[in-house]
């Protein structure tokens, strides 16, 4: 007889619906934003614009933060050509700055890209620079300055 009872109120208890606090925080995602087919049209007209594309925080003469600043560095270092490198600072466009995390299903800026293709964020160029892939890459891109030519390398460095 005590059983009847306890299973009635279990299937009572199972067919209340969830209430809506419980529902929003474990069935649908936190945040979920679209990339616009404007923005994407934007960013893909700038990865196409030059063979080296770094988006960055600030200006590659007065970065914005410290990894934009290495970043810019290191495109120095390894001799990219300035004709054949631009470079898009976020903070003036809000919807480039999320795009392009969302672009590259990458969530951190600066991002560089190499004839079109994502190479990947600051944390990957630096570790790139350490092993030699980066000057690797970029020789067999031909985006360095040629040997030879005097010509600076991309500002900031």
């Amino acid at each position: 007889m005590i059983a009847r009872p306890l299973l009635s109120s279990a299937f009572r208890h199972a067919a209340r619906p969830m209430p809506a606090l419980t529902k929003s925080r474990f069935l649908t995602p936190i945040s979920a934003r679209f990339l616009s087919q404007e923005t994407r049209s934007k960013i893909d007209g700038v990865i196409t614009s030059k063979p080296v594309v770094l988006f960055m925080k600030g200006t590659p003469e007065a970065p914005a933060c410290g990894f934009s600043r290495a970043s810019i560095q290191i495109l120095g270092l390894q001799g990219v050509d300035p004709a054949k490198f631009t470079a898009v600072d976020v903070l003036e466009n809000d919807e480039i700055r999320q795009g392009i995390k969302e672009y590259s299903d990458w969530p951190t800026i600066p991002q560089l890209y190499l004839d079109k293709e994502f190479v990947g964020g600051c944390d990957i160029l630096v570790s790139m620079h350490q092993n030699g892939e980066l000057a690797k890459m970029l020789d067999e891109k031909k985006v360095l300055v040629p040997a030879g030519e005097v010509e600076s390398a991309p500002a900031g460095s």
